[in-house]
């Protein structure tokens, strides 16, 4: 329908041009003038051809953009880089990107003040996309060395689902940028390292800048629910991840489609109890590469070196590292 109204607009401009600058339409109240230009003085038809041949052009380019908005109310865009592979999987910090059918499992190495004090942790984790929806399942298992002391069991399992609230593209498509909001909510299983519930509301935006730079940004709020030390501990969470994906024919090794250097900072706020206004940053840099498909199955490996940013992460670790192994199926 708009484009009807747009080829009809047009042929009235040109026969605008040869009547002198106004079209008559037939209504039943008689005959009403549709003035388009205004009529050229005697000498002038030169000024009156080019204002109509402006007019058409830009309604010939609006014509020959198309709508990429959709949803209910516009706020999403066709263009939009959210679930395109665009995003490189985060190593510590959370996924935000639209994974549809995707199984992860990840050993984390960190060694802390003091000899001989190390935590490792076995993450798996599934994740299914239903439309824009993201659904995940993770289940941790840890073992902590303290003072020859261990303890190791299975951490909480986490449930949680992330969506995409608006989708904005630039029009020559620089900047692409999603904004969403998540909920995760942590089962216990009441051992030695799963005592408090938890529930994390968050909001997250992934930005891709031109081809290759990408910047994922999430914040959260995080609830310990239950009795124990740890009891109605809150803490404000925030992550970011900065990933520079070079494509094959960037970086042409065989058998390899992106190799992706990444960023990340991780880093929790302490809002509640004793230690309230305490803060503990890490970062890791490392990188990641998503092979080619085998057998349907895209494996994406990584490694990243962790470290600790300020005296809060320093309390925590000293040093570390993750590798990282993701399928794509």
């Amino acid at each position: 329908m708009k484009n009807n109204i747009q080829t009809i607009s047009l042929c009235l401009l040109s026969m605008a041009a040869c009547t002198g600058g106004s079209l008559y339409a037939q209504s039943t109240g008689g005959t009403n003038p549709i003035t388009v230009a205004p009529s050229p003085a005697r000498g002038d038809s030169g000024a009156s051809d080019k204002s109509v041949a402006v007019a058409a052009q830009s309604l010939a380019a609006s014509a020959s953009v198309p709508d990429t908005r959709y949803g209910l109310f516009g706020q999403f865009d066709r263009r939009s880089a959210y679930g395109q592979d665009e995003f490189p999987e985060p190593f510590i910090v959370d996924d935000s990107d639209l994974e549809r059918n995707e199984a992860r499992f990840d050993w984390l190495h960190t060694s802390g003040p003091g000899s001989g004090n190390t935590t490792d942790v076995l993450h798996s984790e599934v994740e299914k996309g239903f439309g824009l929806l993201t659904v995940e399942v993770e289940l941790p298992y840890v073992q902590n060395i303290s003072n020859g002391q261990v303890t190791k069991g299975l951490d909480n399992m986490d449930l949680g689902a992330r969506y995409p609230l608006y989708e904005y593209v630039s029009r020559n498509g620089l900047i692409n940028t999603t904004f969403g909001a998540a909920l995760e909510v942590g089962i216990p299983f009441f051992n030695q390292i799963s005592v408090n519930a938890e529930v994390v509301p968050k909001v997250f935006n992934d930005l891709m800048i031109g081809q290759h730079f990408t910047v994922q940004s999430i914040l959260g709020w995080s609830s310990l629910l239950g009795r124990g030390p740890d009891g109605g501990l809150q803490n404000g969470e925030y992550g970011f991840v900065f990933g520079y994906t070079l494509q094959h024919r960037d970086l042409p090794i065989p058998g390899v489609e992106q190799f992706i250097p990444i960023m990340e900072l991780n880093g929790a706020k302490t809002l509640t109890k004793e230690d309230a206004g305490s803060d503990a940053l890490t970062a890791d840099v490392g990188f990641r590469v998503n092979t080619k498909p085998i057998w349907g199955v895209q494996p994406r490996l990584g490694a990243a070196f962790v470290f600790p940013l300020d005296s809060g992460g320093r309390e925590q670790q000293t040093s570390g590292f993750i590798l990282s192994a993701v399928f794509e199926y």
